[in-house]
């Protein structure tokens, strides 16, 4: 078999995972990739174009504070003319706010309510002041109360915190009278905590989907079969959303290093292909399944990038 051949028959392989996936795509893309985007036309050309080529319809394009800079705030025609340029591509974008360079994770915390609630209203200001085709078309939130230090000691307390945050941004939202769709990032397992809250004891997963209009699942495994697989992890949270007509975004990740079951990282593009198709094929009869959102822009690329090499090794050797 001649390499044109077997690259050929690679391609159409790919071609064919890929048109039967119908679930939508998102992708996190974070402070650094998202300013070079809104910054740089030929780097925000580039990302339009590969995530064109990739399937990947959505952008959680980070949008609030970087290395000093305050781009929405201070230069909002950067983001009008990208966003635009999206639209004008097929793609929408979401406003993602929550950010490690900020310590968002502290947000939660009353004498930090103040900053979260500012972040949330410099997205609502900059839609309300920009023309249709150049608003954001949602927002996600990253805000993890489980990575502060006084998590072990303060969890319920802090959850607490957490939900009261998401109330408070969702009381903003319904103020200014915008309708775009609202919801956090939150890990998979939020679904074994029960919390009383407000009166009511459920799990703390549950809690969440009743404030906001949809949750990113943090389903961060490898494989979607099994007792832990993506699908198992990620069945409970589905089955609550659809019984509250809400949205669950299914997300996945790539990042190095950790514990290998976390993430593709380790894994080809053909195997994700394969675990998408079975998890998809799980959720798909759900009105609840929202799609899947990768774990991150510059993750991914790395990823797709080694694998593309790995792939032309492994045709070098097995052609002579």
């Amino acid at each position: 078999m001649t390499r044109t051949i077997l690259i050929a028959l690679t391609l159409l392989m790919l071609l064919g995972a890929r048109t039967t996936m119908a679930a939508e795509r998102a992708i996190w893309v974070w402070e650094q990739d998202s300013y070079a985007m809104v910054q740089e036309r030929a780097a925000g050309g580039a990302a339009i174009a590969f995530l064109k080529s990739k399937g990947i319809r959505v952008l959680y394009l980070y949008a609030d504070a970087f290395q000093g800079q305050g781009l929405l705030e201070a230069r909002p025609e950067l983001y009008r003319t990208f966003v635009r340029r999206l639209h004008g591509n097929g793609l929408r974008a979401y406003a993602l706010l929550g950010s490690a360079y900020l310590h968002t994770e502290e947000y939660i915390l009353p004498e930090r309510r103040a900053a979260a609630l500012a972040m949330f209203r410099r997205v609502l200001d900059y839609n309300a002041a920009a023309k249709p085709e150049e608003r954001f078309d949602g927002i996600n939130l990253d805000i993890e109360p489980h990575v502060l230090d006084q998590w072990a000691q303060q969890k319920m307390q802090l959850l607490g915190q957490f939900l009261e945050l998401g109330q408070a941004f969702m009381e903003l939202k319904r103020a200014s009278g915008q309708s775009l769709p609202v919801g956090p990032a939150i890990p998979f397992w939020l679904d074994g905590i029960e919390l009383d809250w407000h009166g009511t004891t459920k799990p703390v997963s549950e809690q969440v989907i009743d404030i906001y209009d949809y949750v990113a699942l943090m389903d961060y495994r490898d494989h979607a079969d099994g007792p832990d697989g993506i699908v198992s992890l990620g069945a409970e949270e589905m089955e609550y959303a659809n019984r509250r007509h809400k949205k669950v975004v299914i997300g996945i990740d790539f990042s190095p290093g950790g514990i290998q079951k976390t993430s593709f990282d380790h894994l080809a593009e053909a195997d994700l292909e394969r675990e998408l198709a079975l998890t998809e094929r799980a959720f798909r009869e759900s009105p609840a399944f929202g799609g899947f959102a990768l774990h991150h822009f510059g993750a991914y690329q790395r990823w797709l990038e080694r694998d593309r090499h790995g792939a032309s090794a492994a045709a070098d050797v097995a052609v002579p």
